[in-house]
């Protein structure tokens, strides 16, 4: 591996290591602030900047995406996204160490497979693997643009199950693949604006070659898109999903659509182009297997309430008497049909 090419893998894990410490840190404070909603993005807006503590996860979150835009100019996709991919591992120690958020069996083994895709396509990663850097703005359009809406549509339903009173719990996987494509979009553009940077010349030049690209405005939108729905997903989901959701989904995506927009090469070798297709494919299935498991924060399911024969209201639960009290069960249940209390000298009704 060349030496640009170990710089990149460094700046990689420098990348990722901020960004999901400042993930943890942003859970940290939405567990103080009040509801927020992507739907009333003012108000969220100046929610989230009320907190200083948010802001502080915010300000790693931007330092790790400063790391990846560098090292995906000295490394290719192949590399950099798996290594990114690997931060899924710093989320689930520290929502553990610090959030003590707990997942059931079924949980931990699609997220310890998840973590197995990851290492399957570093493995898939050839020696001599080329640096894309140029991509078509119209086959980078008809690949970003569907993915939008797709998230898009994910997320609207995600919200409309999470408002019904009576639904149960989002477990944060709509969410994590949701924000898995609007980052995984974002990441291409950035992909794209990188290529743009290598042909930019002083500091003068650097600035006209940003302000000048398409590919800012789409991952500024893209990320601010990716942004206020991971927070309102974040609040009301655990991290330990919806994270390694949202970042594996996200970096599979990322590394099949760059792989073709970019122009660089499958791995030659057989065993490590198998590698590559049985990373994506155990990655896209445990989503779906993840999607099933049961969420162990919703606790045991609560019993039927007996009915009275004859009357649709249901008749209150006691427990049983205690030694030296008195069981009044019968009238307890009449009481609760709406009779009326007998006292002394009062005839019933």
């Amino acid at each position: 591996m060349s030496g640009s090419a170990d710089a990149g893998l460094a700046l990689a894990l420098l990348a990722t290591t901020a960004y999901n410490c400042g993930l943890v840190v942003e859970k940290q404070a939405l567990g103080r602030l009040p509801a927020i909603s992507g739907r009333r993005v003012v108000a969220l807006v100046l929610t989230l900047l009320s907190s200083p503590r948010w802001l502080a996860g915010f300000g790693l979150m931007l330092c790790g995406l400063g790391f990846q835009v560098l090292a995906l100019t000295l490394a290719p996709v192949t590399i950099v996204q798996p290594v990114i991919a690997s931060g899924v591992a710093i989320v689930l120690v520290l929502s553990r160490l610090v959030l003590r958020e707990r997942l059931g069996r079924g949980e931990y083994a699609c997220v310890t497979v998840m973590a197995l895709s990851v290492i399957l396509l570093a493995l898939s990663t050839g020696r001599t693997a080329e640096v894309g850097h140029q991509a078509s703005p119209v086959r980078m359009a008809a690949v970003a643009v569907p993915s939008c809406l797709l998230a898009l549509a994910i997320a609207a339903s995600a919200a409309h199950a999470g408002a019904r009173k009576h639904g149960p719990p989002v477990s944060g996987v709509s969410y994590g693949i949701a924000t898995g494509l609007l980052y995984g979009v974002a990441a291409l553009a950035i992909k794209a604006l990188s290529g743009e940077l290598l042909h930019a010349r002083g500091v003068t030049g650097l600035a006209v070659t940003v302000l000048s690209s398409p590919y800012l405005y789409v991952m500024a939108a893209c990320s601010a898109a990716g942004l206020f729905l991971f927070q309102t997903a974040l609040q009301r989901c655990r991290i330990s999903i919806l994270a390694p959701v949202s970042n594996v989904l996200g970096s599979i995506y990322f590394i099949v659509a760059a792989t073709w927009l970019f122009h660089e090469r499958l791995p030659a070798d057989p065993a490590q182009l198998a590698l590559r297709i049985g990373g994506i494919l155990v990655a896209c299935g445990v989503v779906v297997l993840l999607s099933r498991q049961a969420d162990p924060a919703r606790g045991a399911p609560r019993r039927p309430v007996p009915q009275h024969p004859g009357s649709r209201r249901p008749v209150p639960q006691r427990p049983a008497p205690q030694p030296g009290e008195t069981d009044l069960g019968q009238g307890e249940a009449y009481l609760a049909l709406g009779g009326k209390a007998h006292g002394p000298g009062q005839d019933a009704a």
